[in-house]
């Protein structure tokens, strides 16, 4: 009897041991696997100028740095400044399941939102994300499966930037494109500081890219000063914009370096590269499950800079105030 239960304490302690060693093997492949995961990332940008570019590009290569370029996959899509085709891009990343999805500008966002509930969606170069997806209340948090950054430089500081380089300004003129929802909230922002200053001030809206030369026509003809704020619109009809109030000699303030560096005199401008590699890093954090997303605070760019563009300050004959950065091609 002794050496029968010598033999199955013995059995037993072999089945243990392989059962340890099939466990030991199992973990090690599930390790490998998980270090050989390829993450898909669809990217869908609403258009192309520098702005998002830079944003599209900040991102990728802070993810590619973090995760490793074989470690993932991106599937940048342009939907060249049209919703429609933005939506359809997203529905397209919903129905092949990306592990995550960049929302580059507010009408992406918007799309990307309508297109799933289940993947996590981050925006960037989103201007209001209360506003973008029209939620009633918002601490900051979206919760859900959304979040990312936003390139909201202080409105009130950039209102100050007006007396700054037309002190003798009264009348101002806010350009921007009716259908972007958050270039309406900067513009209602601004003209309520500008109002406080003494300024009068006129809205006058795009409602596409066709209209852009004659909608600035009447703003120049109109205004002292013209204010652009973060619109995508403006930005990819910048050069059209300068021809005309270059012209009439009106002096423009705007939301972004972008739009400056071909319409512009100053800005309070944010590093959208930056921006774009903030955002990686929050993808990153999502993607291996260091943090989840319904918890993610929208973040923002902490140190914008305040630029005046020396081309056009010098064909308007401007005096540069102090303690402003020229801006460099």
């Amino acid at each position: 009897m002794k050496e029968v239960k010598r033999i199955m304490v013995a059995a037993a302690a072999a089945v243990m041991a392989l059962t340890a060693a099939g466990c030991s093997s199992s973990s090690s492949s599930s390790s490998s696997k998980s270090s050989s995961k390829v993450y898909k990332i669809g990217i869908c940008q609403l258009a192309q100028h520098e702005a998002l570019d830079a944003a599209t590009k900040g991102f990728k290569e802070e993810v590619t740095k973090e995760l490793g370029k074989s470690h993932v996959k991106f599937d940048t899509q342009n939907a060249q400044g049209d919703s429609s085709t933005a939506t359809t891009i997203c529905n397209n990343f919903a129905s092949e399941n990306e592990d995550l999805i960049l929302a580059n500008a507010t009408a992406s966002l918007q799309a990307a939102s309508a297109a799933t509930k289940s993947i996590p969606i981050l925006g960037t170069a989103v201007t209001n994300y209360q506003v973008a997806l029209k939620l009633k209340k918002f601490n900051g948090t979206v919760g859900g499966n959304i979040s990312g950054t936003s390139d909201l430089a202080p409105l009130n500081k950039q209102e100050k930037m007006i007396k700054d380089f037309v002190p003798k300004a009264k009348k101002l003129g806010i350009l921007y494109c009716s259908a972007e929802p958050n270039s309406k909230y900067q513009a209602d922002e601004v003209a309520k500081y500008a109002k406080k200053d003494g300024l009068k001030v006129t809205e006058y809206t795009l409602s596409d890219t066709n209209d852009v030369n004659s909608v600035t026509q009447q703003a120049a003809s109109a205004s002292d000063v013209i204010y652009i704020p973060t619109d995508n619109t403006a930005a990819s009809c910048a050069k059209t914009i300068n021809n005309v109030a270059l012209k009439a000699k009106v002096p423009i303030i705007t939301g972004e370096e972008g739009i400056m560096s071909k319409c512009g005199v100053a800005t309070l401008s944010i590093d959208y590269y930056g921006l774009g590699k903030q955002t990686g890093k929050m993808a990153v954090q999502i993607l291996t499950g260091k943090k989840k997303i319904a918890q993610m605070p929208v973040q923002y760019y902490k140190n914008p800079v305040k630029e005046y563009n020396p081309t056009i300050c010098k064909k308007l004959g401007i005096k540069v105030p102090a303690g402003y950065k020229a801006y460099k091609n």
